[in-house]
């Protein structure tokens, strides 16, 4: 499997490239900056480019980028991107210290495929950048979509970077329902000071 990050110079896209790289997978780091993603790929041990070079020829492309900036990064890149996506960020607001899912009535995942050409899963929004950075967090990890083929590549990817299970959780629609859980997951962190994550109860 050969997969491009976008936005693979942040947090998160940092920690899914380190754990893929280090399950065997060829991980193209990409970035609108292509001298930051080479350097970020050379420490990892993988390749980087800006995000439309990054883009050509993988099995599938990660969005990465900041909630805030993905929607956009993915009508920029729209004809860059000729391999399923996933989506993986959570559109949250903040106040008072509490995370809040996003008022919009779609997912952030449902406005991208909208926004792109290519089938688009999404997936991996209850794990944390700062344990995957650090090693398979002992979690499950959830995937949505609509198109068989994105899901299955999504799953694949999910099931290398946790030491728990890759969960098909139905279609794309869903989506909002794992992006929300990122709010969930981070109001608990903040209110017991903790690390949690998610885990399945009664799977094989």
């Amino acid at each position: 499997m050969i997969v491009a990050i976008l936005g693979g110079t942040g947090p998160f896209g940092r920690a899914l490239a380190t754990r893929l790289v280090e399950e065997g997978v060829d991980v193209v780091i990409g970035s609108r900056d292509a001298d930051r993603a080479r350097a970020t790929a050379a420490e990892i041990g993988c390749r980087g480019d800006g995000n439309e070079a990054a883009l050509a020829g993988v099995d599938m492309a990660v969005l990465a980028c900041n909630a805030d900036s993905a929607l956009a990064t993915a009508r920029i890149l729209r004809d860059a991107i000729r391999s399923p996506l996933l989506s993986v960020a959570s559109e949250l607001t903040f106040a008072d210290g509490v995370a809040r899912p996003s008022i919009e009535s779609k997912s952030l995942a449902e406005r991208v495929a909208e926004a792109v050409d290519v089938p688009v899963a999404a997936g991996l929004h209850s794990l944390a950048a700062g344990k995957l950075a650090d090693a398979k967090p002992a979690e499950d990890a959830f995937v949505c979509g609509d198109d068989a083929e994105a899901k299955e590549l999504a799953l694949e990817l999910a099931g290398r970077v946790v030491a728990g299970k890759a969960i098909d959780a139905g279609p794309l629609q869903v989506a909002r329902a794992l992006e929300g859980l990122t709010a969930v997951l981070v109001n608990v962190n903040r209110r017991y000071k903790t690390h949690a994550g998610i885990r399945v109860s009664g799977l094989e």
